[in-house]
């Protein structure tokens, strides 16, 4: 920790300080003490700007006496001892200096003599006042050090579990994909085969971008593109794929992988469970603050629901809570006959 009169407007506040309080210590020996300007000045100058030289170092009594490792009583007896130390040595160098250099009258001299009480009481309080700044100081930044470490450490933490969150996905496709070759292998190899490049072609953009949390718009889209690619080789004509992106929304950023997990709910409720043409349609559009992303499919109510663990929508919302601290991203509608999934993704301030 460095020292605080080191930085350029806290030195300026500090000799801003002392001169007023040699104003008012020449105003106290002109008009109390009845001390001539002449000898008032020299001895309003010299006095504090000797103290507040020793107080520039007693930053390092402040550093060295702890009270955070040294018990109260003792760090009481031991600024006691130090206090009384530094106002022997302010006394001392000060009466050398306006006696020896300054060669006083005889009626000045009294004075100093007379004076040497109240002047030793005035430097204990300025030690004591002095000290108690520095300490403030050291809690002060301290405090805001643990309040940074804390701070950093949640961050971390957070950090932490989005990435588990976002791990969870690529593992839960992959899966799902792998379940389909094998199926596809036996009943239809040529097409088995086109899945697995389209399956490479998917992972290996997926993949690179698996530490960024965010992505732009135009990213995200990409990926849902060779998804669908993907889920078209095993249902053809089944899936029509559809978007309406706003012009100004492409390069936004949002969650990486946040729109995969949407189709994947998609085509898992409805295309799986109708005969006809589902149409999935991802729309986008910049709504003030935030960008409103929203995945609607149809669906056959009259089919049969297929079970699941819901860890897609259950990531998607996690993600975004933990993401923005909001808990009113994700709208969930279900019409009866077709199922949308409503994002409201905070937009970053520039």
């Amino acid at each position: 920790m460095t020292h605080p009169l080191l930085r350029i407007r806290s030195l300026a506040l500090y000799i801003a300080v002392w001169l007023a309080v040699a104003a008012l210590h020449v105003t106290v020996l002109w008009t109390s003490h009845e001390i001539a300007w002449q000898w008032a000045v020299p001895d309003a100058l010299i006095f504090n700007a000797i103290f507040a030289a020793l107080g520039f170092g007693l930053w390092f009594t402040c550093k060295y006496i702890s009270i955070e490792r040294i018990i109260l009583l003792r760090t009481l007896e031991n600024h006691l001892v130090s206090a009384a130390f530094t106002a022997a040595i302010w006394l001392a160098v000060s009466y050398t200096v306006m006696t020896q250099v300054f060669e006083p009258s005889e009626p000045y001299r009294a004075f100093l003599r007379a004076s040497v009480v109240w002047r030793g009481m005035l430097g204990l309080m300025f030690y004591f006042v002095i000290i108690s700044l520095y300490y403030v100081y050291i809690f002060s930044a301290k405090l805001n050090e643990r309040l940074l470490r804390e701070s950093e450490l949640k961050a971390l933490v957070k950090e932490a579990e989005l990435r588990s969150l976002k791990f969870q996905l690529n593992p839960h496709f992959i899966f799902n994909s792998l379940n389909s070759l094998n199926s596809l292998t036996l009943s239809d190899p040529e097409r088995a085969s086109e899945m697995t490049v389209k399956l490479g072609d998917y992972l290996r953009t997926t993949l690179s971008r698996t530490d960024k949390q965010k992505s732009t718009l135009g990213e995200e889209l990409d990926s849902a593109r060779l998804y669908i690619d993907i889920e078209k080789v095993r249902f053809g004509d089944k899936i029509d794929y559809r978007e309406d992106i706003g012009s100004n929304c492409l390069d936004l950023a949002v969650p990486s992988m946040i729109i995969q997990p949407l189709l994947e709910n998609a085509i898992k409720h409805g295309v799986y469970e109708s005969l006809a043409k589902v149409t999935i349609k991802v729309t986008a559009r910049k709504n003030g603050r935030f960008l409103k992303l929203d995945v609607e499919n149809n669906f056959d109510p009259e089919a049969v629901p297929r079970e699941g663990d819901g860890i897609g929508l259950r990531n998607v919302r996690e993600r975004l809570e933990k993401m923005y601290n909001r808990f009113n991203l994700v709208d969930i509608e279900n019409s009866g006959d077709s199922f949308s999934v409503k994002l409201m993704i905070p937009l970053e301030e520039n």
